[in-house]
């Protein structure tokens, strides 16, 4: 099986290291604009589509997020799959008018958000879905210290730095929004505020926080860059008890102290296996895969219909 994939950043390493260990004998192939780019073993590096030998069975494009337009549209006219790293774009405008474009090729789209395969999220999804239970909030933080995100590089000069090249918070963990967007949907109302007033004084935004409003219950979302002791966690409030999910512990335990789930041998790179795996039979059926652009677009719109408050 032949794959392409553009952009070969940590992420990008991820999707390839997941293909690896999904795809017996997969060819992958690396889309780079100079010869100068670094190597991945088990990775051809390729300068024009025309040098794949045969079609690939799909794309990944996990360049930086400022150039994921011009990558979308450079592969479009293979007419194959796409699975897009997120965040879909890194503005909202662009992603509305380019929609029609995308759907009249009816290509199958996936946007790659693998928290929607953590262990103590896929947990969530199906007991809300079975049980419906009665909730009275939702509440959602994700902190960690940008610094620390690439040791040895000043993180000054990283694309999460920098809006010009699709940083900033909001969308760089957009991660939260789109899972609580699949565990609950779309939300009647949003509300939203962004800053970067922090010690960091880096150009992008470095908190932001919303509040998605449905008809029994409100979900508050915080997202920053400079807490030192990470933290990535969901709590529901429930009208007879209170369950707060751990992401990076991948454990759920109840106000009482109860465990409801976990999962102690949880990997990160297994939800890449996941959603690779997931991706591959929506192909192989012909099905249309969760998270499409259009899914991927709403999310979008939450993140970004807010601008900087002073």
């Amino acid at each position: 099986m032949n794959i392409l994939i553009i952009g070969l950043g940590s992420i990008a390493r991820k999707h390839i290291q997941a293909l690896k260990l999904v795809i017996s004998g997969a060819r992958i192939y690396a889309l780079r604009s100079a010869e100068a780019g670094d190597s991945v073993e088990g990775v051809e590096n390729i300068f024009n589509l025309e040098d794949i030998p045969g079609k690939p069975a799909f794309v990944i494009i996990s360049s930086p997020t400022y150039l994921h337009l011009e990558s979308i549209r450079k592969c479009m006219q293979l007419e194959i799959p796409l699975m897009i790293e997120k965040p879909l774009l890194h503005e909202l405008q662009p992603a509305l008018d380019f929609e029609p474009e995308l759907a009249e090729k009816n290509i199958i789209t996936y946007v790659a958000c693998n928290l929607r395969f953590h262990p103590a999220i896929t947990f969530l999804k199906s007991f809300i879905t079975e049980h419906i239970p009665k909730i009275n909030e939702v509440n959602v933080y994700c902190g960690s210290y940008l610094p620390d995100w690439r040791p040895g590089k000043d993180f000054r000069t990283l694309y999460s730095a920098n809006p010009e090249m699709g940083g900033g918070v909001h969308i760089d963990l957009i991660h939260e929004i789109d899972y609580v967007y699949w565990l609950w949907g779309k939300p009647h109302k949003t509300i939203g505020i962004e800053r970067n007033k922090s010690t960091l004084q880096i150009k992008a935004t470095d908190f932001a926080a919303y509040h998605l409003l449905y008809e029994q219950f409100t979900a508050n979302i915080t997202l920053n860059y400079y807490r030192r002791d990470t933290k990535r966690t969901i709590e529901i409030v429930f009208d007879n008890e209170t369950w707060k999910a751990d992401l990076i512990k991948c454990e759920i335990i109840s106000n009482t102290g109860q465990v409801i789930f976990s999962n102690p041998q949880y990997r990160m790179i297994d939800t890449y296996i996941d959603q690779i795996k997931y991706f591959i039979q929506c192909i192989d059926g012909n099905r249309k895969p969760m998270n499409s652009y259009h899914e991927a677009l709403e999310v979008l719109t939450i993140a970004l219909q807010y601008g900087k408050t002073q």
